[in-house]
Parts: C-alpha cells; structure tokens; sequence
C-alpha cells in the first residue's frame, strides 16, 4: 500500500489478451484471421493479423532483440482480473479504466469485418474480465474506425449492455481518413448521447500511418516520436478543424503521451488562431477554451513537468495513468512515484490528478470509486 491520503483511479490501465480471446470470442467465420504469434522475416516474434504481420516493432520493444527485457515479468493481472485486484489493492489503486495490448494494433487491419469481429470479441472478453469486480475494473470500448456505422453499433452496445465508460480510438488515419474527418461525426454524436468520452490512444502500427515512421528505421526512436506527435496532431484536429465546436459535449481524453506537451500546444494554437483566424472558420473561440472545456490528458508516474503543466494549462485538465502492466510501465511503486512527482502540486490539485478528474471523465462515483480505501 502507499502512503497515498486516498485510493486512486488509474485512467488508463491495459489488459493482455489471452489467446482464448481469437479462439473463444471471434466468431468462428473470421477465427482462422485472429490474431497469432509468428517470426518476422529476422526472426523477431510478432502477430499476424489477418494475413498480415503486425506488432513487430512493439514485440521488438517488449521483448528486445534477444527476446528478453530486463527486468519485466509478464503479470498475470493483465489476462487474470483476481490477479490484477491483488495488484491494485498493493498499489493503493481504487479503480481501473482498461484497455489492450494487442488490440492497439487491430487500427492496421485493412479488412472493415474482420476489424469489426475482433472489436466485437474483445469487447465481450474484456466485459468478462470486469465482472470480477464491476466497480474496480471498468471497460472502454475497442471501436472498428473503417465502419463509422459498426462502431456506433458497438459503442452503443458496449455501454448500454456491457456497462463500459467510453470509447477507443487511435490518433492515427484509419482508411487514409484523419481523425477530424467529417465520416465520424455519427459517432461523436452517439459518445455525446451515451455520456461517455472518447479516448484517443497511441500504439506503434506497421503499416497504419505514423508520424516519424517516414524518417527512421529504429523501433525506440519511432516510439518517441508517434505517441506525443500523433496525440498533438489528433488533438488539433479535434480542436482546430471544429469537431469540438459542432460537439459541444463530447468529452476526449488523450493517454500515454505524456502531458508535457500540453501547454506549448495550447499557446501555439491560440497563437495561430489569433494570427490566421479567417483561415479558421470553424473555430470560434481561442483553442484552449474547447480543451479546458471538453478534454484532458493524462500523466505518466514520475511525470516531473506536471507542475509546470499544472500552473499553464489548468489543474482540472490532467488524470494519472499507470500504463500496467506494460514493459515500460513503473510496477511495484506507481503511485509513490507519481506522488513524488507531484510533491511541488497543491493537496487539492493533487487530488484531483488522482482521483477527482478521471471519476468525473468517465461518470464514476468518486465514493464509490473511493471506497476500497
């Protein structure tokens, strides 16, 4: 447990499917194209997706060229929910919000029914997954982008029935469309109906299209770059290409990019539209105001900057994400690095970092989010 004043809710935890998610889940007419380990063309393991190998820069980051990573363990909380409660309850972590590992890379499947069959089979494995403790695990929806129409189908499915708290999308163009594309205004409008905010997330694709991808060969350096320049891109065309201004209430919320960029992102907006407005119809008033109003970005543990992102962009603005049980995420001792960072942070912002915003992006009941204290 840490020496925390209060459980937290960690706004952006991941499962690790098992493999009897493309045995058990996908329907049986798309099961021989799920997902399955293979050998790239050097011997690297990946995924096939669909005919198709995916996941080979990311197994690169996980396993390493010898197929080992110092220091990480496989945890089993990341496919067993018993396993993950144990983990939660020794980090002081109230609640959970989830999403995928491999089902970061279903954006590169190029194939509308397949990618809508393993959205489909996901979502039903991950609602299994929760039932362990409904109001400690909680559920966001995998949507498949190619289909606006199947992931407006499946939104509403996995909130009304499956009981989820939002929706996933990647930063990155599905089918050559950016995500500002007028294609997907349908489903902004069902997150606006439903209540529940839409999650842009980065993964490291192989062939979707990636910033950075075009200048460099190595698998570090690509990583650096997309998850920060993709969520920046995503968010000026949320913001500048008027998706916030034609939905009021939708609520977006950009993960595991850290929240550094944040504040330069917003004055460099405001700047240009103060400077080039009349190329700027759709946007009505300066970019920051939609931001403050409509969306948030989360914090990495040990995340020094979030003072400065604190006192420039606005303490109700930022959530704390775990990143468990990813190679590269902090695991045992989360929580007590994230609180040191936050040392130079008010006790009031403090906690809304940790628990208030996050209860509020996702409607969840901070007593009762609170309650396993």
């Amino acid at each position: 447990m840490t020496d925390a004043a209060f459980p937290v809710i960690d706004a952006d935890g991941h499962v690790t499917e098992p493999p009897t998610v493309w045995t058990e889940y996908v329907e049986e007419a798309y099961r021989g194209r799920a997902p399955r380990p293979a050998l790239d063309e050097h011997g690297h393991p990946c995924q096939v997706l669909g005919g198709q190998m995916a996941m080979r820069d990311a197994m690169l980051l996980t396993l390493g060229p010898e197929r080992s990573f110092a220091g990480y363990t496989a945890r089993a909380g990341g496919y067993d929910p018993k396993a993950r409660l144990a983990d939660l309850d020794s980090e002081g972590i109230a609640v959970a919000v989830l999403y995928p590992s491999i089902g970061l890379f279903f954006s590169d499947v190029h194939d509308a029914g397949l990618q809508g069959a393993l959205c489909r089979a996901y979502n039903r494995w991950l609602a299994d997954y929760c039932r362990a403790a409904p109001g400690r695990l909680i559920g966001v929806a995998l949507l498949p982008l190619l289909d606006v129409e199947e992931s407006v189908r499946e939104l509403e499915h996995a909130v009304e029935r499956l009981g989820f708290r939002g929706a996933f999308v990647r930063p990155n163009p599905y089918g050559g469309r950016p995500i500002h594309h007028p294609v997907y205004d349908p489903l902004w409008n069902c997150a606006e109906t439903l209540g529940v905010p839409v999650a842009v997330h980065e993964g490291l694709s192989d062939t979707m299209p990636t910033l950075g991808r075009d200048r460099f060969e190595n698998a570090a350096i690509r990583h650096v770059l997309s998850h920060p320049f993709e969520q920046m891109a995503a968010c000026a065309g949320f913001v500048l290409a008027g998706v916030l201004e034609r939905h009021a209430r939708l609520r977006v919320v950009f993960l595991e990019s850290g929240c550094g960029w944040l504040p330069y992102w917003l004055e460099r907006m405001d700047e240009h539209w103060e400077t080039w407005r009349a190329l700027l119809p759709l946007v009505r008033r300066p970019p920051s105001e939609y931001f403050r109003r409509q969306c948030m970005v989360s914090m990495d543990p040990g995340e020094a900057i979030v003072e400065a992102v604190v006192r420039h962009a606005g303490e109700d603005l930022v959530v704390w994400a775990s990143d468990y049980p990813h190679p590269d995420a902090t695991f045992p001792g989360a929580v007590t690095k994230t609180l040191g960072a936050l040392e130079g942070v008010p006790a009031s912002a403090r906690r809304k970092i940790l628990v208030d915003n996050a209860a509020r992006l996702y409607g969840l009941d901070v007593a009762a989010a609170t309650a396993h204290a």
